[in-house]
């Protein structure tokens, strides 16, 4: 089960949520998230980039987006092994991440060749499990930037990088997550409101009945 959204959305705060509320409903649940930065080269040298190390890797679409698919790629066996011994296996990001924001830098949308080719790379190719779940945590990129700010100002080893003070990518990724979305993009979607707030009980509940 994967959560997705702008960087800014609340998505780490929705897992560690979600979470608990799974626990309470007696599901056992273990969770990634993605970047794995520290734990993975890959995610590192993606770290790097994003803060304008290595040149211009950064300006590289495929180039960044092929890194993030290693470093899921690097996970891959985990994440079985993973799926044999808990309820839930709950992502903070996960391919339909890097499908977004590849597209939206390339002012693609959902069903033009990038999308097409990030599919046959990470799930045909590289075999990454398919979630059976998507929790899209809808934000407008303008509350997903004044949140990441905040979030910036209070700790360091979060500060924004090149994507995230990008206002005018954040908003087309934010249409082509919707896209996704709409099309339910190698699995089923359920769009959250992230303003708002989710009622992480009834939602855990929801979850464990599909």
């Amino acid at each position: 089960m994967v959560i997705e959204g702008l960087d800014g959305a609340g998505k780490r705060t929705l897992a560690d949520a979600l979470t608990g509320a799974l626990n309470d409903a007696g599901a056992s649940v273990t969770s990634i998230a993605f970047p794995r930065y520290g734990e993975s080269v890959h995610a590192d040298l993606v770290k790097e980039a994003l803060h304008r190390g290595h040149g211009d890797l950064a300006d590289s679409v495929y180039g960044m987006a092929m890194l993030y698919a290693l470093d899921r790629r690097g996970a891959a066996d985990e994440i079985r092994a993973r799926l044999g011994d808990h309820d839930v296996v709950l992502l903070d990001r996960y391919v339909a991440s890097n499908a977004a924001y590849g597209a939206a830098r390339l002012h693609q949308g959902a069903d033009g060749e990038f999308v097409r080719w990030l599919k046959e790379l990470e799930i045909d190719r590289f075999g990454l499990p398919v979630p059976v779940a998507h929790l899209l945590l809808r934000v407008t990129a303008d509350v997903a930037a004044d949140r990441a700010q905040r979030r910036a100002e209070t700790d360091a080893a979060r500060a924004r990088d090149s994507f995230e003070t990008d206002d005018a990518l954040q908003k087309r990724c934010s249409v082509v997550y919707d896209e996704l979305a709409a099309t339910g993009w190698l699995a089923p979607w359920h769009v959250l409101d992230g303003v708002a707030g989710v009622d992480t009980p009834a939602l855990a509940t929801s979850l464990l009945r599909t």
